[in-house]
């Protein structure tokens, strides 16, 4: 490889691949409206759709995942300072003792609703793809899935993404 080769490689590369990922995550996602249902710790129904009309960050996690117990503390964060206009549902992915997951939960301080789909969910039961955990989908007030993350996330990253999105979509699809 030349160096002039290499060297666009090197700038375009990231470039590529970023743009790429935008694409390949955002847009096929913004026709779906996807909608499931799973029991909360005290055994109520949840489906996505009862949120509709609020930002929704579905997260896929587990107790046993550590980049999940570093990413908790920032979904309870953005989940306290969204009151009201977005809400975090988390989804736990593994098979554990509801007693267990409910002293967990208590111990971590969370707030946000606590969803049981088990360590093998149903199809029905994910809004998309699960590769591996944490993950977490963003849901604008319509309805769409508009963002996937495989991997932590922050609350600034999802303010960010919010403000992002309703400035170029006029006020996030409502």
């Amino acid at each position: 490889m030349s160096r002039i080769t290499g060297y666009l490689y090197t700038i375009a590369s990231p470039v590529l691949v970023s743009l790429l990922t935008a694409v390949l995550l955002t847009a096929p996602a913004q026709a779906d409206r996807p909608d499931f249902t799973l029991p909360d710790l005290e055994g109520q129904s949840h489906s996505l759709s009862d949120y509709r009309g609020r930002w929704v960050l579905v997260n896929y996690w587990a107790t046993w995942c550590p980049p999940c117990l570093e990413e908790l503390p920032e979904l309870e964060v953005f989940h306290n300072r969204a009151a009201g206009r977005a809400v975090v549902l988390g989804v736990n992915m593994e098979t554990i003792a509801e007693d267990e997951l409910r002293s967990f939960v208590e111990e971590q301080f969370l707030s946000f609703p606590i969803l049981v789909a088990s360590d093998r969910p149903k199809r029905t039961q994910l809004v998309g793809p699960v590769e591996g955990l944490p993950t977490s989908y963003l849901v604008a007030p319509s309805g769409e899935v508009v963002a996937r993350q495989v991997g932590q996330i922050t609350a600034e990253a999802i303010d960010g993404f919010i403000a992002r999105y309703e400035g170029q979509n006029d006020g996030g699809g409502n």
